[in-house]
């Protein structure tokens, strides 16, 4: 766990060491006091007060003190600290735990001798960071995380492979656990644990190239509206080819092509098809389905060098759009896939590279990656994910050429990542265990990490915000609750402004700001059998589990949230009717093995234990009877 020890709270909440160090380096905020905003008017009293984001519990502020101040006082939330140790030419370290707040913090300096004086008193103040907490002080009912763990276990014992589950509220880890094994396919694979990199599939698109071009947009290195020809050059209207699906003439393609912009790309608005598989000969570019008859223009190798990684950057400057550029939304990799190389371009770096040096180190992030085989990790390090390698995709059964048809371990699922983009791309290839990856999305929240700023809050406030009144669950890049538009993956408690993004493979990260929680929840759902095939089409059989759902980890992690009541029985009746519905999902003819029948003798089984546990006898009884009807 992540633990960061203070000092006991002197007197009135705060405690200075003498002569400690005042540089600014990438702070929240740095400011002089009196009159902070270097002027005065009319509007007196912001002045004398400077507010900022933190979380209860934690923090050390930085004050230095001008050699011909006499007195001053300083307020933090109401509350005077003691400022008796603090002389005239000094610079002093003060432990705020005692008083902070999660949320909105309010730090004041008044009273300034004497009067007049400028940079009396300069404040240093870092970002807050992740430590250790307990369920019950963050208002999360205990109860709530069992039946989630019940759940979960449940479902494993029922034939789901594993998972993952990190919980951040109000800047402290209260929750992290790890179920199952890492490989279903091998006897004695290790089992999963907190330390366990999964493979995050479209995850991928909002930790790495939304946290890279928010980091330049607050940088200044970038604007969301500039045109991607601007940025990539006259290449990327120039080589526009014609392919099956695009109907207009080059001209017109040009056009629309050099409207594009960034942010377009990010709102999956720009007009590109859904996927291309530039790894595939054959691929279908007519109906984005493998066909033999189909000869693939954009084919630019499949062997996963950085050499075929440069020939698909070509190939996505030459790939013509699908409509007009915002005139609809289509959730598109190539967008991602093309935002990658612009990050790269602007960074002057490798995006994993540019990711490791701007946030991962930073944060003290151990367990996160690409390519996790080639930078210190064994394949027992990572969660299998599919069994046959890429044979299924989306329940359609593919071939081509070079097809990875073995258990993928510490290799990246998705085909167009391994094979076109050499493991590191926009769209997919990020590997991460679920603790790393909340505490990296607890930097939007606050911005910034420690003494690390990363995003300004304009630059929050704009990715995170609807794209327009009619597009509310999608902000750029990362994906909204809005008016209960996702409530699959953030649940019916969340406020319309949670945010977050689900990956194929089975994953899932989501904040939600007006209840300062976080929260990664990865699986392998991948990772057991797919069902007999039906003409092509062979279906995921994780996809049954409730475990697979992901929306219902925030959704009961909710009940009883900031609340004191006992919510048991209120789970219990939640818990029966989930047990109940989960009749509803067998299909016809389905056998006492498929895995419809499995996750709902799952839910039965966690009925009947929670019934035993709460004394609830009439859960008990309905548990059986839906037993009998199986």
């Amino acid at each position: 766990m992540r633990r960061i020890f203070f000092a006991m709270v002197m007197m009135l909440c705060v405690a200075a060491s003498d002569q400690a160090s005042a540089t600014s380096g990438e702070l929240q905020r740095h400011v002089s006091f009196p009159d902070w905003r270097g002027y005065v008017d009319d509007t007196l009293a912001l002045n004398s007060m400077i507010s900022f984001k933190f979380w209860h519990g934690q923090g050390k502020i930085r004050v230095k003190v001008s050699p011909r101040i006499k007195s001053f006082r300083i307020f933090l939330n109401g509350r005077r600290l003691d400022t008796s140790s603090m002389q005239a030419g000094g610079t002093y370290e003060a432990d705020i735990s005692g008083c902070a707040v999660a949320g909105i913090n309010t730090l004041q300096v008044s009273n300034i001798e004497p009067y007049g004086l400028k940079n009396a008193v300069e404040v240093f103040i870092p970002y807050p960071v992740i430590i250790d907490g307990s369920p019950e002080e963050e208002g999360i009912r205990p109860e709530a995380l069992a039946l989630i763990a019940e759940i979960i276990s449940s479902d494993i014992a029922h034939g789901f492979p594993g998972a993952q589950l990190a919980v951040i509220r109000n800047g402290r880890l209260i929750f992290s656990g790890a179920w199952g094994k890492t490989d279903t396919t091998n006897p004695n694979s290790p089992k999963v644990s907190r330390e366990t990199l999964y493979d995050l599939a479209s995850v991928s698109k909002v930790l790495t190239v939304n946290y890279a071009i928010q980091k330049m947009a607050s940088d200044g290195l970038i604007d969301v509206d500039a045109k991607i020809s601007d940025i990539l050059g006259g290449d990327y209207t120039a080589l526009t080819e014609k392919a099956p699906y695009c109907s207009v003439d080059t001209k017109t393609m040009r056009e629309w092509k050099s409207s594009v912009t960034i942010r377009d790309l990010m709102c999956h608005r720009a007009g590109y098809p859904p996927e291309i598989h530039y790894h595939d000969k054959n691929y279908d570019l007519s109906s984005f389905r493998h066909s033999k008859k189909a000869v693939n223009q954009f084919y630019t190798g499949l062997d996963g060098s950085n050499e075929t990684r440069a020939k698909t950057f070509r190939a996505l400057l030459r790939t013509p759009l699908m409509y007009r550029p915002r005139t609809k939304i289509l959730y598109s990799d190539i967008d991602y896939m093309l935002l990658c190389f612009i990050a790269e371009k602007i960074s002057g770096q490798p995006l994993d590279e540019y990711l490791s040096k701007n946030f991962w180190r930073p944060m003290g992030l151990t367990h996160i990656t690409f390519n996790p085989l080639k930078n210190g990790f064994t394949s027992g390090d990572c969660a299998a994910t599919e069994i046959d390698g890429n044979t299924t995709t989306r329940g359609i059964m593919v071939k081509y050429a070079g097809l990875r048809d073995y258990v993928l371990r510490g290799e990246v699922h998705d085909e167009k990542a391994y094979h076109s983009m050499a493991g590191v791309s926009g769209h997919a290839g990020l590997f991460s265990s679920a603790e790393d990856a909340a505490v990296l999305l607890s930097a939007m929240l606050s911005g910034g990490y420690g003494g690390h700023k990363f995003f300004s809050q304009n630059v929050i406030d704009m990715f995170t915000a609807p794209q327009d009144k009619t597009s509310g669950q999608w902000g750029i890049g990362w994906w909204r609750e809005g008016d209960y538009g996702r409530v699959w993956y953030f649940g019916t408690q969340a406020d319309s402004g949670a945010f977050g993004h689900q990956g194929f493979t089975g994953t899932f990260v989501m904040a939600d700001p007006s209840r300062n929680l976080v929260l990664a929840y990865f699986t392998n759902k991948l990772n057991i059998p797919a069902l007999m095939p039906l003409s092509r089409k062979k279906t995921f059989a994780g996809n049954w589990y409730t475990a697979s759902t992901l929306g219902f980890v925030p959704q009961i992690l909710g009940v009883g949230m900031d609340s004191g009541e006992d919510v048991a029985e209120e789970l219990g009746a939640l818990i029966a009717d989930m047990a109940g519905e989960s009749l509803k999902l067998i299909p016809k003819g389905a056998g006492k093995k498929h895995p419809s029948v499995q996750n709902a003798l799952s839910k039965i089984d966690v009925l009947k234990n929670w019934a035993e546990r709460y004394g609830l006898d009439e859960w008990k009884e309905y548990a059986e009877k839906l037993r009998g009807r199986i």
